[in-house]
C-alpha cells in the first residue's frame, strides 16, 4: 500500500505532466493560428505579387497573389513536422539509454531556444522561422516522448494514463490559438513568447522534484520510488545515493553480455520457483523459462531490438503511421491557404474559421481517453485462461486500430467537400482522429514490444514515418501549380491510400490467433487444440 506522500507525488506527476503537454509538446500544430498572426506582421509578405504593385500586408482583396509566401509557410511547417518525427529516434534513444532527467532538460534547451528565435524575429529577419520552428517541434516531441512513461506508474490503467497524454499533445496546438487572441487583444508577439519563454523555469521544477533520474519501470516494483527520496533536510547522503541506485536499478536483461554481468551477487535477476504448474502464460518477449537440476528458473530475458524492427508487424504498422500522419500533416500544413480559397479571400471568415479548428482540438483532451478506454475494456473481457495480458492487449489493439482508420477515412471524405460549413465536421473528425492515432500508436507499441525498446521503437516509427511526411510540401505545389488550387484529385488519393491501412489490423489479428495457438498447445500439448476454420503458418515473426 502507497504512503500519502507517496499517491500524491504520483498525481502531481500526472496531473503536472498533462499541464506539459497541453500547453506546450504539440503547439507546432496549431500552425494554422500561428500563420494568421505572421501574416498580419508581415512575414514572407516580400513574396507577394499585386497588378496594383501593393507593398504593404493589408491590401485589397483580390489584388495580391500571395501563393509564394503560403508556400513558404508550408515549407516551414513540412521542415517542422519533419524533425518532429526524424528526430524522435535520437530523441528516444537519448531517453532510453540516459534516462528522463537528460532527455527533459534537452527538451527545455531547444524548446526555450525556438521561442527565443520567434520573440526577436521580425518580418525582415523571417528566415529565423525555419530553425524556430524546428526547434518547438522537436523540444515539444521530446517532451511527449518523456512523459508517456508516466503511465507505468498506474498499473491497469496503464492504457489510459498514455492516451490522455496524448489527447493532451493533440490539445496543444491551442496553445497558438492563446497567441492569436492575446495579439488581437493588442500583445505584441516579442511580448508573448518572452513570457512562453520564462515558462522554462516551471519545466526545470517539474524535472527536479516530480521526475525520476532515469526511466519508469514496467512493471512497477513495490518499493518504486522517485524524484527528492530524502524524507527530511539533513539526511545523510549515502540514505540518498541508495536511493538513486534503486531508481536506477535495471528490471530486464539485454542480451548475453548482460547476462554474464548479471550474475554477480549483487546483480542477480533470478526468481527461483518449485513447481512449473503455479507458472501464469507469460510474455514470451520478456520471460524465459529453464529448467535446471529440477528447479524452474526463471530468468528476465528480453528480445532482441533487430528483431523487432525487421518484421511484419512493424512494416505494416509503419504504414499505417505514415499514411495517417500525413493525412494529418498535409491538412494543417494548408490549412490557412484553404480556408482562404473557400471563403474567397475573406480575411474574417479565415479567422473565425481558424479560430473553430484551434478551438476543437482542446476537445482532443476528452476524447483521447476513449482509445485507451476501448482497450481497457476490451482488454478485460473474458475469453481463456491461456491469454496473458500481452495477448489480451494485442486484441483490444485489432479493435483500436480499425476504429482509428475508420474515423480517417471519414475525416479524409468531410475535408474532400469543398464547402465551407462542412469543414466544421472535418475540425471534428480530425481531433478526434489525432487523438486515436497517437495514442493508439504508442499503445500498440508498448503492448506488442518490450517496454525497454519502446523509446527506441516509437523513435523508429517516427524516424521512418518522417521521410514519408516530406511528401506534404510536393502535394501543396501539386494542388498550387498544375492542379490550379483544386486539391479534388489529392484528396481522392489520400482516401485510397487510408483505406489501404486495414492491412494493419487485420495482419495483427492473423498474428493474434497464431499467438494464441501456441499458447494453447504450450500450456496443453496433448490436447492438440486447433482454432477452428484458421491454416495458421508456424512463422513466428512478429
Amino acid at each position: 500500500m502507497l504512503s500519502l506522500g507517496e499517491r500524491v507525488k504520483r498525481y502531481l506527476t500526472f496531473a503536472s505532466g498533462i499541464f506539459e503537454c497541453i500547453g506546450f509538446a504539440g503547439a507546432i500544430f496549431g500552425w494554422a493560428s500561428l500563420v494568421f498572426v505572421l501574416k498580419e506582421e508581415g512575414y514572407f509578405y516580400n513574396l507577394c505579387t499585386s497588378s496594383h504593385n501593393v507593398s504593404e500586408p493589408g491590401g485589397s482583396n483580390g489584388t495580391v497573389d500571395c501563393y509564394l509566401q503560403d508556400e513558404r509557410f508550408a515549407l516551414i511547417f513540412t521542415m517542422a513536422s519533419f524533425m518532429d518525427s526524424f528526430t524522435t529516434l535520437p530523441g528516444g534513444y537519448i531517453f532510453d539509454r540516459f534516462g528522463t532527467m537528460p532527455a527533459q532538460f534537452m527538451a527545455i534547451s531547444m524548446y526555450t531556444t525556438g521561442t527565443l528565435l520567434i520573440a526577436f524575429s521580425t518580418a525582415a529577419s523571417a528566415v529565423l522561422l525555419f530553425p524556430a520552428a524546428c526547434l518547438l517541434a522537436v523540444g515539444g516531441g521530446t517532451f511527449y516522448i518523456s512523459n508517456m512513461q508516466v503511465g507505468n506508474l498506474f498499473g491497469d490503467r496503464r492504457s489510459t494514463v498514455i492516451t490522455l497524454y496524448n489527447g493532451a499533445f493533440a490539445s496543444s496546438s491551442c496553445a497558438f490559438l492563446l497567441v492569436k487572441v492575446l495579439y488581437q487583444a493588442g500583445f505584441s508577439v516579442r511580448s508573448i513568447f518572452l513570457f512562453i519563454s520564462s515558462m522554462s523555469i516551471v519545466h526545470v521544477l517539474r524535472v527536479l522534484f516530480l521526475l525520476p533520474r532515469k526511466n519508469i519501470p514496467y512493471p512497477l516494483p513495490e518499493d518504486y520510488t522517485y524524484g527528492i527520496t530524502c524524507k527530511r533536510f539533513g539526511s545523510d547522503s549515502s540514505s540518498c545515493e541508495e536511493e538513486t541506485v534503486r531508481q536506477m536499478k535495471p528490471l530486464r536483461v539485454e542480451n548475453e553480455a548482460d547476462v554474464e554481468m548479471d550474475k554477480r551477487p549483487e546483480n542477480k535477476q533470478w526468481e527461483v520457483e518449485e513447481k512449473e504448474e503455479k507458472m501464469e502464460p507469460t510474455d514470451h518477449f520478456n520471460i524465459q523459462t529453464k529448467p535446471s537440476t529440477g528447479i524452474n528458473v526463471k530468468m528476465d530475458k528480453v528480445r532482441s531490438f533487430k528483431s523487432c524492427i525487421f518484421s511484419r508487424l512493424f512494416a505494416t504498422h509503419l504504414m499505417w503511421i505514415s499514411v495517417l500522419q500525413l493525412r494529418h500533416y498535409l491538412f494543417i500544413g494548408t490549412l490557412n491557404p484553404m480556408l482562404m480559397l473557400m471563403s474567397h479571400g475573406d480575411t474574417t471568415e479565415v479567422s473565425k474559421y481558424t479560430n473553430a479548428f484551434a478551438l476543437t482540438q482542446i476537445c482532443g483532451f476528452f476524447c483521447a481517453p476513449w482509445n485507451g478506454i476501448v482497450m481497457d475494456w476490451h482488454r478485460k473481457r473474458p475469453f481463456d485462461h491461456f491469454v496473458s495480458k500481452r495477448l489480451a492487449g494485442m486484441r483490444s489493439a485489432v479493435v483500436s486500430l480499425i476504429i482509428t482508420i475508420t474515423q480517417c477515412v471519414l475525416f479524409s471524405i468531410s475535408a474532400t467537400i469543398p464547402i465551407l460549413e462542412v469543414q466544421y465536421v472535418s475540425f471534428i473528425l480530425q481531433v478526434i482522429n489525432h487523438s486515436f492515432l497517437y495514442g493508439g500508436d504508442a499503445a500498440f507499441i508498448s503492448i506488442v514490444y518490450p517496454s525497454c525498446h519502446f523509446g527506441k521503437i516509437y523513435g523508429v516509427g517516427q524516424t521512418l514515418s518522417a521521410f514519408i511526411s516530406l511528401l506534404q510540401y510536393p502535394c501543396f505545389a501539386l494542388i498550387q501549380g498544375p492542379l490550379n488550387n483544386n486539391p479534388l484529385f489529392v484528396n481522392i488519393g489520400f482516401i485510397v491510400l487510408v483505406i489501404l491501412t486495414y492491412t494493419h489490423p487485420l495482419n495483427l489479428y492473423l498474428h493474434w490467433r497464431q499467438e494464441l495457438q501456441q499458447s494453447r498447445t504450450k500450456q496443453n500439448p496433448q490436447a492438440g487444440v486447433k482454432i477452428q476454420g484458421d491454416e495458421l503458418t508456424k512463422d513466428t515473426d512478429v
